[in-house]
């Protein structure tokens, strides 16, 4: 049995053609081998990020035009880090049926991205890459971090074994890709497949596989004795031979540190503390000036175009302004704080750091099911839920990304902290930090009881094994590739997020623009004549045994579901009174929740203040929070999980009404 979508490899002089198209080049190698790297710097800006189909597993697609033939053009595709072609999670699978051809057309060429520093692994891969006969050119990485071991790979011996072009890169640098330009140029014109453990044959199924694995690692390990360099002493010349015992290099003093059970744990919890800061005082500034720009300047300039064309004063002049522009203005308020944590994760990535946050962290993690890497997201969702959801993706496991995913929205960003401020101080004068303080409480309860329930139920599967991790030297970050990147990713988020955004954000303006009651132009209805209103009014008595069934509440609740922190202002609406400066108790606003909630509970006000806050943390954090969940974990996950927050959110706060007014 053959794998399917296994073609023959084109003949020695016959060159790569494909029909109406553009060739496509594959990206294969180990994790943390510099697949991204190299990807970013061949492709530049001309990239996009996709799911799989049927997949939450990302690939990255650009276009690489050659150097020295401007003319020729390759598709790239960066497939997901494996080690071999037995697929052991969903990102390995993806790799192999990409190579497979079950999405598309196989692609023509492979580029496979070997490790110089830890070569071993790489080659595993290649024998499998060779079963595959798709024409290959080998590009070795980090020989300058071999060297700095006392290790190497000798280029011309390993190319003699494989029997395809062997360039060493740093695409750090830049150095070797126009050398890699031109193997790959040669290629297309006499494509080869590598050569692997003789008498391997085409058969690459898992179980052809599983067969010839002793095989297999007897000629891997007579490839690394064939290419294997030691470095020269002090007065002396490279030579082949055995590799020499291990030295302390500088990433092995930095990690007597970093690594340290205490010290280490310190310096983790620094870097949290202050991705957590950029998630919240830093890009603050940037999201308001964003958000400012958008409402401002930008609608002040359409109002005034659309008077000059006759179109203003009117209803499709709210449609614009007060629809699509707000819709706008929220995305772009987004786009700073995203492409912020997108740098500062990729500064961590990139400098050889994140692996050891994720190292010290992975015992307390593995008591949710998960390893040191998921404490990067639920982090960060303490300040901001959308980016979090973004730095799941640092997660190597598709069931893990799941799990963490779902679980972020529990944990209480910083918009919500507007609420608790002013429902704590109208309510609860005397002990308004305290109760602040004991919703973040009760948010890291949620995360906790949730993943243990999760653990225990659907995601059984999620294994709870201690991390086993290849912990890359310590590098320079490459402000280039890295700001390529960024921009790559945030435009993504806009691009995908945007829409459904933008979209919903359109319904919510027709609701509240068209009147229900009373003689008013669409456009200029108060809340409580509009559909809008309407809707809360007939949803008001669902919350009715929380103490908060009062179309009041039940406005803000559904203003809150676009964004948290315009609850406040919701609440001020639906009252016609203006926001308190301060969120003090004899504010309007505070004067008029005082009377709606005492009303509504029955005489228990305070139960229903702390029922709503309850509420508020646990339901549905945000539109743009759902959109990028959308995007990560698929729309069928999100609308499961909306609606599994509100059922949550639902019974807590009937739960903390019920037994508070009885206390």
């Amino acid at each position: 049995m053959t794998c399917p979508g296994c073609t023959p490899a084109p003949g020695p002089d016959r060159r790569i053609t494909t029909e109406g198209r553009l060739p496509t080049l594959a990206l294969v190698g180990t994790p943390n081998v510099g697949k991204s790297t190299l990807f970013n710097a061949l492709t530049g800006v001309r990239a996009a990020v996709r799911n799989a189909p049927g997949t939450t597993v990302e690939l990255a697609a650009g276009t690489w035009h050659h150097r020295e033939h401007a003319a020729t053009r390759l598709r790239v595709l960066d497939l997901p880090g494996t080690y071999s072609l037995v697929p052991r999670s969903p990102d390995e699978r993806v790799t192999r049926d990409v190579l497979a051809g079950a999405y598309e057309q196989p692609p023509e060429m492979v580029v496979l991205v070997i490790d110089a520093s830890e070569p071993a692994r790489s080659v595993y891969l290649a024998a499998h890459v060779a079963r595959t006969r798709v024409p290959t050119v080998v590009a070795l990485s980090l020989a300058d971090v071999a060297r700095s071991r006392g290790r190497g790979v000798d280029a011309v011996a390993l190319e003699t074994v494989l029997g395809v072009p062997v360039v060493e890169i740093n695409p750090r640098t830049g150095e070797g890709l126009a050398a890699l330009d031109e193997a790959v140029q040669h290629l297309v014109d006499h494509p080869a497949p590598l050569s692997g453990p003789p008498g391997a044959g085409t058969d690459w199924s898992e179980d052809a596989l599983m067969e010839t694995a002793e095989d297999t690692f007897e000629w891997v390990r007579t490839v690394l004795d064939t290419t294997a360099l030691r470095m020269p002493s002090p007065a002396g010349p490279w030579a082949g031979g055995s590799i020499p015992g291990p030295h302390r290099t500088l990433t092995d003093r930095i990690d007597r540190v970093l690594l340290d059970p205490l010290w280490g744990l310190l310096a983790g919890l620094l870097v949290l503390w202050a991705l957590f800061s950029v998630a919240t005082s830093v890009a603050a500034p940037l999201m308001e000036a964003a958000d400012t720009l958008v409402s401002g300047p930008v609608a002040a300039a359409v109002s005034s175009a659309l008077d000059a064309a006759g179109w203003g004063a009117g209803w499709f002049e709210s449609l614009v302004v007060d629809g699509v522009l707000v819709g706008v203005a929220t995305v772009a308020s987004f786009a700073p704080l995203m492409g912020l944590m997108f740098l500062a994760i990729a500064l961590l990535d990139d400098s050889g750091y994140l692996a050891r946050v994720a190292l010290v962290t992975d015992r307390a993690m593995r008591r949710l099911g998960l390893d040191g890497r998921a404490v990067l997201a639920l982090v960060v969702g303490f300040g901001c839920n959308v980016p979090a959801l973004a730095a799941t993706r640092t997660l190597p496991d598709r069931r893990q990304r799941l799990l963490v995913g779902l679980l972020v929205p529990y944990t209480a960003c910083a918009a919500r902290l507007t609420v608790f401020v002013l429902l704590a101080t109208v309510f609860f004068p005397d002990h308004a930090t305290l109760v602040v303080l004991a919703m973040y409480v009760v948010s890291v309860l949620l995360v906790v009881v949730s993943g243990l329930v999760l653990r225990a139920t659907v995601f059984r599967d999620v294994r709870s094994t201690p991390l086993v991790i290849v912990l890359p030297s310590y590098q320079r970050p490459r402000l280039r590739s890295i700001t390529t990147a960024t921009w790559v990713r945030t435009w993504g988020f806009v691009r995908g997020a945007g829409v459904v955004v933008v979209a919903t954000l359109l319904v919510v303006w027709a609701l509240l623009a068209v009147p229900v009651h009373g003689n008013h132009q669409i456009g200029a209805v108060p809340v409580v004549d509009s559909a809008y209103g309407a809707t809360a009014q007939l949803l008001a008595p669902v919350f009715t045994p929380a103490g908060f069934g009062d179309w009041h509440a039940t406005s803000a609740l559904m203003t809150g579901f676009i964004a948290k922190e315009v609850v406040v202002g919701g609440l001020a609406q639906s009252y016609a009174v203006a926001e308190p400066a301060a969120g003090g108790e004899s504010s309007p606003l505070g004067d008029a929740l005082s009377a709606t909630f005492e009303q509504s509970s029955g005489g228990h006000p305070r139960s229903a203040a702390a029922a709503f806050m309850i509420f508020v943390l646990a339901y549905t954090p945000c539109l743009a929070t759902v959109a990028e969940q959308a995007r990560v974990l698929g729309r069928r996950t999100t609308g499961l999980a909306v609606a599994v927050q509100l059922s949550v959110a639902w019974f807590l706060a009937v739960v903390v009404f019920q037994v508070g007014r009885m206390l």
